[in-house]
């Protein structure tokens, strides 16, 4: 996102430095580094706009939690998740002291585990666990009280040792033919660098987001993308799947044996490219995704 010009530049540093570790949090409240990116771009607004028109912000890091977790729970609200949005109780409790090894194990838990944790033990466990807040740093950004946050916290973690002990039998997504079909061809167009065929294969009025960069529309402009990237040497595409969607993973060829970048995402209209969405300039969201080649 371009942050205005009446932001003052300290603040938009702020943003951009903060950019991963609020994606990290916004995505695993909603199960998903897409959905993540868009709750994190509308929180990014939010604070933006806020900004303007404050007066003193003590704790800049913890209120951008604050607005990302507000911003999240909307989402959850939209999306008709209400069932998750329950209340916890108000009861004292010590929190138990982690290991290193268990500590590693819920940074790791995948985004569809924490979907299944009520919205407070997410929250909590996600903030203290994964970006390591304070019992503290979690009543501001949830807006709740000690005793509540360390129940909510005790209690997450103790559904999450249940289900790390359930087998996972989760059906694994495919491509179907013709997804497979019209993202080889995209993919072999630009491996080889014939752009010319790629931008046979865009629409007239092809839209573009360069995540965190940059929005482009018509074929004509989209084009002076495609000549970004022949000037470039750090990427291999790969047909796959990002969270069950048909994707496109980016590999860098020059290190061997690391997993993907980055990836992109394609929307069809009557058999052309009608929409690019390309995280090149976010590659924090392929943090926790799930994917496949």
């Amino acid at each position: 996102m371009s942050v205005v010009p009446e932001t003052s530049a300290a603040f938009e540093r702020l943003l951009v430095a903060m950019r991963p570790r609020l994606h990290r949090y916004c995505a695993r409240m909603v199960g998903s580094v897409i959905d993540g990116e868009d709750v994190l771009q509308d929180a990014l607004i939010k604070a933006v706009e806020a900004q303007a028109s404050a007066v003193d912000i003590g704790n800049p890091e913890g209120w951008l939690f604050r607005i990302a977790h507000n911003t999240a729970l909307d989402f959850l609200r939209r999306r008709g998740r209400q069932e998750a949005l329950r209340g916890i109780e108000e009861v004292d409790m010590i929190v138990d002291q982690l290991d290193a090894v268990e500590s590693r194990q819920i940074a790791a838990t995948s985004l569809r585990t924490f979907m299944r944790l009520p919205v407070a033990q997410r929250g909590s466990v996600i903030l203290m666990d994964v970006l390591g807040c304070s019992l503290k740093e979690i009543c501001e950004i949830m807006d709740c009280s000690l005793p509540a946050a360390k129940a909510a916290l005790h209690r997450g973690r103790a559904l999450l040792r249940e289900m790390a002990d359930e087998p996972d039998d989760t059906p694994r997504p495919a491509l179907s033919d013709a997804d497979r079909a019209r993202l080889g061809a995209y993919v072999a167009h630009f491996n080889a660098r014939d752009f010319d065929a790629i931008r046979a294969m865009i629409s007239d009025d092809v839209r573009l987001d360069l995540v965190n960069k940059t929005h482009m529309r018509g074929k004509a402009e989209v084009s002076r993308y495609f000549g970004n990237y022949s000037k470039a040497s750090d990427w291999h595409l790969v047909p796959g799947l990002v969270e069950g969607h048909p994707a496109i993973l980016v590999f860098d060829p020059n290190v061997s044996g690391a997993g993907p970048k980055y990836f992109m995402l394609l929307g069809w209209a009557a058999g052309k490219v009608a929409a690019i969405r390309d995280f090149r300039h976010a590659s924090y969201t392929i943090d926790g995704a799930e994917y496949s080649v």
